[in-house]
């Protein structure tokens, strides 16, 4: 007798958070790497979901609010209590971008270091393709139709994809998750979100490092959007920071032009220009500041090689699922 094999049904993304949240709960308890890579995978799992479920449909997010004038760097500042979904629109709207004093408590930024570094040492030790026995080092291969293959420029520019790392990859989501920033992302784009395996980021920048102006929005596309920058070191002065455009720019800055290193990059040039009267900023970061900034922020690394420090920092785009890059590895926040 011949069976018919029945359609296996995508995974419904609500359960897939109702095993993440236990698992999370017992990771808490007594830390696995087992568990750990098994959470990963469940938010990779959950992010497809939302993806899928998403169907190009456009989510509806809170307008802007009423700003306080920018302090005297010439840039928003809040607290993460403080900072509110409309808060957030407004000050992307007027400055491009919101500086999170304390985002994550100073002493975990500082910890996360140390574990950065072990991370690139157990890549060094394993190699690229290998795996950590620790989960500090344990390349993410994503489910199909979904593929990876910038893991050599990031490496290059020295960084590590954070889904490589299941161990650092927990810990920087817990932090996120006691800075509120679920709930302040979600009310932002108006739906839950994900977040890019190709944008979220480990990285230490020398001082010798290049700096290319650019807006990821040149090379997004059409996305819906917001960048969490974590510093875990200071820098802005002993260590590569950030330059920065402090004004919202409403499309994007011709790209390649004479000066810029790339032909997806700013020239020096235009991105004075850009910044008019205002002028380029470089903030400085403390263990645990973040900037939050979308697509058309004009930005680059702040790099002096009279800087004694390396920088470290945490890089973690997130989209909504309505508008996720359809060459990105989503996975859920």
């Amino acid at each position: 007798m011949l069976r018919l094999r029945r359609k296996r049904s995508a995974p419904d993304a609500q359960a897939l958070f109702a095993q993440i949240d236990e698992l999370a709960r017992a990771n808490r308890a007594s830390r696995d790497v087992e568990t750990e890579r098994r959470i990963l995978k469940l938010r990779h799992l959950a992010g497809a979901a939302l993806v899928a479920s998403a169907n190009g449909s456009v989510a509806t997010a809170e307008p802007g609010g009423e700003l306080p004038t920018a302090n005297g760097a010439g840039l928003p500042e809040f607290s993460a209590a403080e900072l509110t979904p409309a808060l957030l629109r407004a000050a992307l709207l007027r400055d491009g971008c919101v500086l999170v004093r304390g985002l994550v408590e100073p002493g975990e930024a500082t910890r996360m270091v140390g574990e950065l570094d072990r991370v690139f040492d157990a890549r060094q030790e394993h190699g690229p393709s290998g795996s950590d026995p620790d989960g500090y080092y344990d390349p993410f291969i994503p489910e199909p139709p979904y593929g990876l293959a910038e893991r050599d420029f990031v490496t290059d520019a020295g960084g590590a994809f954070a889904s490589d790392s299941p161990r650092l990859m927990f810990d920087v989501f817990e932090a996120f998750e006691r800075a509120g920033l679920r709930e302040l992302i979600t009310g932002y784009l108006g739906e839950r979100p994900t977040v890019s395996v190709n944008k979220c980021v480990l990285r230490r920048v020398s001082p010798d490092s290049g700096s290319a102006w650019h807006q990821d929005g040149a090379f997004l596309g059409q996305v819906r959007a917001l960048n969490v920058w974590l510093s875990l070191s200071r820098c802005g002065d002993e260590s590569p920071g950030l330059d920065i455009v402090p004004r919202r720019l409403d499309g994007i800055v011709p790209t390649g032009t004479e000066g810029a290193l790339f032909n997806w990059s700013v020239s020096p040039q235009a991105a004075e220009h850009a910044a008019g009267d205002i002028g380029v900023l470089r903030p400085i970061f403390e263990p645990g500041d973040g900037l939050l900034f979308d697509d058309l922020f004009l930005h680059a690394t702040a790099a002096d090689p009279e800087m004694p420090n390396d920088r470290y920092a945490v890089e973690s785009w997130f989209f909504g699922p309505s508008a996720f890059p359809a060459d990105y590895v989503p996975l859920a926040f």
